[in-house]
């Protein structure tokens, strides 16, 4: 058990913050590549973690975005479902039971909304309603983003951006809820740039 601590509490230290500097060449990075990105399709693994469970829930599925706005979650496997966000609606397809969310007068809606397809981008960096502290680690860098906005605030606690060394992009996502749940998304064999037809974003 010991050993476990100590080399726990190692690995923990091997993350640190980054310097005035590192967050500026690490902030040029990300922008950049955001902003040559085009459309992401890639396949992802989602962990939802309730205090009250004894195992994770765990699902998979694919995501595709479209710049500049258009993200649809395909969930395949335990069960098929789909969740499209395009431009103020939310599309659901649950197992072949279609419906729509008019989001078009909800702040937070928009405001999630906007989270999601920045959070795939990677770019958060310009959002005022979040205080973000800068990590790293010799195998990743990170962003966690905290909110000041009151409103989400009660939905989201943090939001946390791990980007790959190499080319900035986000490899996993996590929301931690105020009660300390959280929800795990890894990305996997991602696509970039690909030409995707608008109709893939229909319910």
């Amino acid at each position: 058990m010991f050993i476990i601590i100590f080399i726990g509490g190692f690995i923990q230290a091997q993350e640190t913050a980054m310097n005035a500097s590192e967050i500026n060449s690490f902030k040029e990075k990300v922008i950049a590549t955001a902003k040559t990105t085009i459309s992401i399709k890639t396949d992802f693994v989602q962990f939802k973690h309730l205090d009250f469970l004894a195992d994770d829930v765990k699902t998979s599925g694919k995501m595709i975005f479209k710049a500049p706005n258009l993200v649809k979650w395909e969930y395949t496997n335990p069960y098929q479902y789909s969740v499209i966000f395009k431009q103020d609606q939310l599309l659901i397809n649950d197992g072949g039971t279609k419906s729509k969310v008019d989001i078009g007068n909800s702040k937070l809606f928009k405001k999630l909304n906007q989270l999601i397809v920045n959070s795939v981008k990677g770019n958060m960096f310009n959002d005022a309603d979040f205080t973000v502290s800068f990590f790293k680690s010799s195998k990743y860098n990170k962003a966690v983003f905290i909110p000041k906005d009151k409103k989400i605030a009660k939905y989201i606690a943090s939001f946390e951006l791990l980007f790959n060394k190499a080319d900035a992009q986000v490899y996993e996502v996590k929301m931690v809820e105020p009660s300390q749940d959280f929800t795990r998304i890894i990305f996997s064999n991602r696509t970039l740039n690909s030409t995707i037809n608008d109709s893939v974003f229909s319910n």
